[in-house]
């Protein structure tokens, strides 16, 4: 049975990280809300009155009975499932920790164009969204891609993957994040590989994985754009340091 995911359609979002680990490990799955009344089918697990295990938002994941809510958790159980994660139990946490900081940049990187209330407008929050911009770009940004740089450089097993010896849900996820940031603010990220030279090799050796790249280039990659996650607003953008 294929696993079914709930995610919005039109849109990457956080449902992008949990697309990457299906496509990577060629699981066979099915996006529900991009079916006939796959949203109305979403809509009606969320708001449900009788189902014990409510998920509070997409994505969520559907393995027979089983629910399995946020991105974190859907690729910690997916991950013994899929082979995308260290065999070492230790450093099996360690992977999620990682996720989970991941995670917490993705809020950093929405607030940038909805810093007051995410229930208004962009267009309703400029002045702010160009303040919240500026210190993201200069403070938030080089905070977090500098600690994935070290955790790269700091790999005992290797500067190729960011845990363990071998690929994982988590270089996936970092992939998501550079390629994201790179639509977002273009003009900000000209020096991106100076700076960051392992998480942008990271970025390009995933980029270079054959299910990656197939999906990458094929119909089932919503391309970015502005519903989600990572939005280009010229006005938001800047020059890189």
């Amino acid at each position: 049975m294929p696993y079914a995911l709930y995610y919005w359609d039109g849109l990457q979002g956080r449902g992008e990280f949990v697309h990457l680990a299906l496509e990577d490990a060629g699981a066979e799955y099915v996006n529900v809300a991009r079916a006939p009344n796959g949203t109305s089918a979403m809509m009606k697990i969320i708001n449900s009155k009788t189902e014990p295990d409510i998920p509070f938002a997409p994505p969520f994941l559907k393995d027979g009975n089983l629910i399995v809510p946020h991105v974190a958790n859907i690729l910690l159980y997916l991950r013994p499932k899929l082979g995308l994660a260290p065999k070492d139990e230790g450093l099996r946490y360690v992977a999620y920790g990682l996720q989970l900081t991941i995670a917490d940049f993705v809020t950093e990187v929405h607030d940038t164009h909805h810093p007051l209330a995410t229930d208004l407008y962009h267009e309703d929050q400029k002045d702010a969204a160009k303040i919240r911009t500026r210190n993201f770009l200069d403070q938030r940004v080089p905070k977090f891609i500098s600690y994935f740089e070290r955790v790269l450089k700091q790999n005992p097993h290797g500067d190729k993957q960011m845990v363990g010896d071998t690929a994982s849900y988590v270089d996936l996820s970092v992939f998501q994040i550079v390629d994201g940031l790179h639509y977002a603010f273009p003009r900000a990220m000209k020096t991106f590989g100076k700076h960051y030279p392992h998480v942008a090799a990271l970025h390009e050796a995933v980029l270079e994985r054959p299910n990656i790249a197939a999906y990458v280039d094929s119909e089932r990659r919503i391309a970015f754009n502005e519903s989600g996650i990572f939005r280009h607003y010229a006005e938001l953008d800047q020059d890189a340091k």
